[in-house]
């Protein structure tokens, strides 16, 4: 299966190197050139156990590669997942401002059905609003 993950933190450069060591064909897209260069040359900025073999492995087998290029990520993956930060204001709330970003991405370049996956951490009711603006987007 072809997967798009948008982020390549923690949460997104884990998940895409774990859905590549099981066989998908995994794109991660970062808005973060010098990063996404950084990646697609083996070199990982977080440390994680085995998370450095895992993605020279993939990298190397074809399995996973990164990408600046966020229509093109849109267009890549059957399934989408959405993995960016969500940082917190000065009063606690989650800023939605990344996740709402790649939802319009997503919503303007979609051509074709895909899956939408929130692995963000995000409030209760969230899901209800990408997906809102997803509907809206197509329109």
């Amino acid at each position: 299966m072809n997967i798009t993950i948008f982020g390549s933190g923690y949460v997104g450069l884990v998940t895409g190197a774990c859905l590549a060591d099981v066989g998908h064909n995994v794109l991660c897209a970062d808005i973060d050139q010098q990063k996404v260069e950084q990646l697609n040359q083996g070199h990982i900025p977080i440390y994680e156990p085995g998370l450095q073999q895992l993605v020279e492995k993939n990298l190397s087998e074809g399995l996973l590669t990164f990408t600046h290029n966020l229509p093109e990520a849109v267009q890549h993956g059957e399934l989408l997942f959405i993995a960016v930060g969500t940082p917190s204001d000065d009063q606690g709330a989650a800023d939605l401002t990344s996740v709402f970003s790649v939802v319009d991405t997503i919503a303007a370049n979609m051509t074709e059905y895909k899956v939408v996956v929130s692995k963000s951490t995000v409030p209760v009711g969230t899901c209800h609003r990408i997906e809102k603006r997803i509907k809206q987007g197509l329109k």
